[in-house]
């Protein structure tokens, strides 16, 4: 066996309705700080579904400082503003409360006010230096795990996006509530379980890093997400499927935080930050055509997955390695989210600078099973439209 490491948060709890006594559960557990930054949305604040939790925490003697300014991709500035905010507030716990976007800008919040490093410097793997202040996280959708991964990713330019990378980004505590997730919309529902899914399939078959731990939790994951992404997008309020797919997502997320994800994000990313699709649904776009490009390296390893996702398929690994491409094509429609680039209004002559950008994702392009040329990225994109 090859060595490894496997790492993740020091500590995961799971409880529907845990929010509704946050300020409670926080006390029972030792945190006795005074002071605390929640960062969210202004959705989920405005709209009311933390007031619960925010009505705990104070309830508990938590001073509370919502930051609500975080939005879908965030660019860096949302990042200062959040830090500008917080820096002088004399603020000594950060909650991130929200989808994978507020929880990244959570993360890095609580490295900006607890240490003077600029954000700039902490761009890659393991170049975040110092200390943080303590962080809790809790999710409001079931797709990025981000609560469980050491990773923030960052739209750095007009279209561009970067990743922080580090040890130092594990939350102290992940919460998982799943009545937060009720009644999310069908397309958020299905981009983000669909997001889930791709962070269990590229860390089982990650070029680097790859692991028996990460192996078995990526199987769990998808038997999960799987079975119960349409019962959540036809029901918002399934609990069970909810709770199905929120612990699915966490699950992955430990998965590729270990074993990293490669080019379907590489090629999701310049969707997401040159025509604004969500991250979730840009994965879903390429998904089953970076596939079908991997099968000669990653066949054998595909045919495994899909005694999860698509289990009695007889035959040579071939056939259910394809059987399983053609269920999670199948999957994305059936969910009812647009399935070709030019639904979301990407254009033909778009593709070649989409090719381009996508092979500047060089920390994620290194762990794709094969390897892959601006030609191969441009050739995905064309299948894909």
């Amino acid at each position: 066996m090859n060595a490894f490491q496997f790492q993740t948060v020091p500590s995961i709890v799971s409880e529907f309705g845990l929010s509704r006594r946050l300020g409670a559960f926080l006390r029972e557990n030792k945190y006795h700080q005074r002071r605390a930054a929640v960062l969210t949305d202004r959705f989920l604040h405005e709209g009311g579904v933390i007031r619960p939790a925010l009505d705990s925490l104070r309830e508990h003697g938590f001073e509370i400082v919502v930051v609500d300014n975080v939005i879908a991709d965030p660019p860096e500035r949302i990042v200062h503003e959040a830090v500008d905010c917080l820096r002088d507030a004399g603020i000594e716990l950060i909650i991130g409360l929200g989808g994978g976007s507020s929880l990244d800008v959570a993360k890095l919040t609580a490295v900006l006010v607890g240490s003077r490093q600029p954000l700039h410097e902490m761009y890659g793997i393991g170049k975040v230096v110092g200390s943080r202040l303590p962080m809790i996280l809790i999710p409001t959708t079931a797709g990025t795990g981000s609560e469980v991964t050491p990773i923030a990713v960052i739209t750095t330019g007009e279209t561009t996006k970067m990743g922080v990378v580090s040890p130092v980004l594990y939350a102290d505590l992940a919460l998982l509530d799943a009545e937060l997730t009720l009644g999310l919309p069908p397309k958020a529902t299905a981009a983000t379980g669909i997001d889930a899914m791709v962070h269990a399939i590229e860390a089982y078959t990650s070029r680097h890093k790859k692991n028996p731990v990460s192996d078995a939790l990526a199987k769990v994951a998808l038997g999960l997400l799987v079975p119960n992404l349409l019962p959540a997008c036809r029901n918002g309020q399934d609990r069970t499927a909810r709770e199905a797919m929120l612990l699915g997502a966490m699950l992955a997320g430990q998965a590729f935080a270990n074993a990293p994800v490669g080019a379907v994000h590489a090629l999701a990313y310049p969707i997401g930050g040159i025509f604004h699709v969500p991250h979730g649904h840009s994965n879903a776009l390429v998904l089953p055509h970076v596939l079908r490009f991997n099968l000669s390296a990653a066949m054998p390893l595909y045919a495994e997955l899909a005694d999860v996702i698509v289990p009695g398929v007889p035959g040579a690994p071939e056939r259910k390695a394809e059987a399983l491409i053609d269920r999670l094509e199948e999957l994305a429609g059936q969910a009812g989210i647009e399935t070709r680039l030019r639904q979301v209004g990407v254009a033909e002559t778009d593709l070649e600078r989409m090719a381009a950008d996508a092979m500047k994702q060089t920390r994620l392009l290194v762990n794709n099973p094969r390897e892959v040329s601006e030609a191969d990225a441009l050739a995905i994109y064309r299948a894909a439209w």
